[in-house]
């Protein structure tokens, strides 16, 4: 006797997912790079922590607007498609359920068991089928803006709070190796968390955000130990 279970695929987290590691990811490095800098060029605890509060405040909202808009481009390029899908489908239905057959029969299918599901299909819902099948566009991948501008609002200002944190909470003499210890560490575990939730293998996504985390942490840091202002 077969038993029914549910699944649960990834793909139907890539909305927010991707919006969630970029945004906490850039909340990270670029909070924690301008703390590093500012701290290499001067040592006032008040310069540090507004310029941290500045980057949070800032960059969640740099992050949600560039995501909604962004994302919202994609959107209407997939409405602009659906819409010419569906006109074609109006006036050429059966060019249409020839290129349903030959998708079908590409994947696979037998010609004759390609025509009859695109028949099928096209009599439930040929719309449906072609922005699927087609064009790609389904439900579950579908551009949703609002989604993406939170996930990277909420997750950059969470990731960007790790860093300023760790600046006010550090020792005076301490602020900069305690920053660049506390952000690698966050950073860390942000990859390793990334790849769990997209069930990827951990150690690539950690080394990789860990390496260029401690790279723009350097070169900002050397820039402001240089030349003595903030970058």
């Amino acid at each position: 006797m077969s038993r029914l279970h549910a699944e649960r695929h990834v793909v139907t987290r890539i909305g927010w997912l991707r919006a969630a590691v970029l945004g906490a990811n850039d909340g990270v490095v670029s909070t924690a790079s301008l703390v590093m800098g500012v701290a290499a060029a001067t040592g006032d605890r008040g310069a540090i922590l507004t310029a941290g509060v500045a980057a949070l405040v800032a960059g969640a909202m740099s992050m949600a607007a560039g995501e909604y808009v962004s994302v919202s481009s994609q959107a209407d390029s997939e409405k602009a498609d659906i819409a010419r899908e569906s006109q074609e489908l109006h006036e050429q239905p059966e060019f249409e359920i020839e290129e349903l057959t030959g998708i079908y029969a590409a994947r696979g299918l037998d010609p004759a068991l390609a025509r009859q599901v695109a028949e099928q299909l096209t009599a439930k819902d040929a719309l449906g089928a072609h922005a699927r099948d087609e064009l790609g566009i389904s439900d579950l991948t579908a551009a949703k803006p609002i989604q993406a501008a939170f996930a990277s609002a909420i997750s950059f200002a969470a990731g960007a709070a790790l860093p300023l944190l760790a600046a006010l909470l550090a020792p005076r003499d301490t602020v900069m190796p305690v920053v660049a210890v506390v952000t690698l560490m966050g950073l860390a575990a942000l990859g390793a968390a990334g790849a769990r939730a997209g069930r990827a293998a951990i150690w690539r996504p950690v080394l990789r955000v860990v390496f260029w985390g401690a790279l723009a942490m350097a070169v900002t840091a050397g820039v402001g130990a240089l030349f003595g202002v903030a970058v």
